[in-house]
């Protein structure tokens, strides 16, 4: 294959994390995540947040992000409402519904929740004690079909869930593209003020792996450590993970490379739009969902690697594309090219 458009992770890592780990790699640390580099880092995502001091957590892992989350969060009788495209739901082979707890699916709008479709899963799943009750409220952003929560759209989800007595999740899978979008509004802040807890995924902006995890509410906090260590995600060599976000935000290399696949993801777009394509969704991140025909496709994807996403009618199929942090424009316009060689 010339390229692959599957994900933003086929490559390993920025070169500017991989010499700080060379860099530091005899210097000897504390473990679990006390060590100076984590510390920093939690500093240096502390500075994004104002008055809100979050604790601040370094896993592996987007799906054990949410396991912790969600599962230290709930008691054992209590739902989860998320939209039926959620990563929670399609994507994650169950995980929180083998921690014990259900997840109430509603149909999304452009991949988003909104305030009546939260509103409705609370009034029919209300027949207590014979239904589990519903008690957090999860969201991504970007979403899984790359669209973007505005600022008065999380507000009012999460004015909605403090009203109703709801926790709030946002999945940060990606939310280094939504945070460098053109058409966003939110900082890390507002993020930070509106949920009570998210994460910041670090795997798909570079890092080698990693994510952050960010609690806000601080009735969530106590005890969070034990939950860490019981589910495995308390790693000895926690300076590996806590050096790459200090990388990442010590001087903005999380926001311009998002944005780099962003602006990678928008000239594809355009390309595939001059073609002649359209889309299920606009392009707001780095994830594109074009529509192809079926002979168009058979031809790239022996140039290029891709997601069939599934099926649009009986002459062609919805795609997914992806952009990362490491495609060149010269490997987005060689696609395009092929594109217009059937044109």
């Amino acid at each position: 294959m010339e390229h692959s458009f599957l994900d933003d992770y086929s490559e390993g890592a920025h070169p500017q994390i991989l010499a700080a780990l060379a860099g530091t790699n005899l210097v000897q640390q504390t473990a679990y995540g006390d060590d100076a580099y984590s510390q920093e880092a939690r500093k240096l995502l502390r500075q994004h947040m104002g008055t809100v001091n979050p604790d601040v957590w370094f896993v592996a892992s987007g799906t054990l992000a949410n396991i912790l989350l969600i599962s230290s969060a709930l008691r054992s009788h209590e739902a989860v409402i998320a939209p039926a495209s959620g990563h929670i739901v399609v994507r994650e082979t169950g995980a929180i519904e083998a921690t014990g707890h259900k997840i109430i699916t509603v149909p999304p709008v452009e991949g988003k929740l909104t305030p009546n479709a939260i509103i409705k899963a609370l009034e029919t799943n209300a027949h207590f004690p014979h239904m589990a009750k519903p008690r957090l409220v999860y969201i991504s952003n970007a979403t899984e079909v790359g669209t973007l929560y505005t600022k008065a759209e999380l507000k009012a989800i999460s004015t909605l869930c403090r009203e109703r007595g709801l926790l709030l999740l946002l999945d940060g899978a990606r939310l280094g593209a939504a945070l460098s979008a053109d058409k966003n509004d939110l900082t890390l802040k507002d993020i930070a003020e509106l949920t009570d807890m998210f994460w910041i995924g670090g795997t798909k902006v570079g890092a080698l792996l990693g994510e952050a995890i960010i609690i806000s509410n601080p009735e969530l906090r106590e005890d969070f450590a034990f939950h860490v260590k019981q589910r495995g995600a308390l790693l000895a060599k926690g300076r590996i993970l806590g050096l790459q976000f200090r990388e990442l935000f010590r001087e903005g290399l999380y926001f311009d490379l998002a944005r780099h696949a962003n602006a990678m993801a928008a000239r594809l777009s355009d390309g595939l739009s001059k073609a002649g394509n359209k889309f299920v969704a606009e392009t707001e991140t780095n994830q594109l969902f074009p529509i192809l025909p079926n002979e168009l496709i058979a031809q790239l994807k022996e140039r290029f690697d891709f997601y069939v996403w599934e099926p649009y009618d009986a002459n062609s199929s919805i795609t997914r594309l992806v952009t990362s942090w490491a495609t060149s424009a010269e490997q987005v316009d060689a696609f395009i090219a092929e594109v217009n060689k059937s044109t």
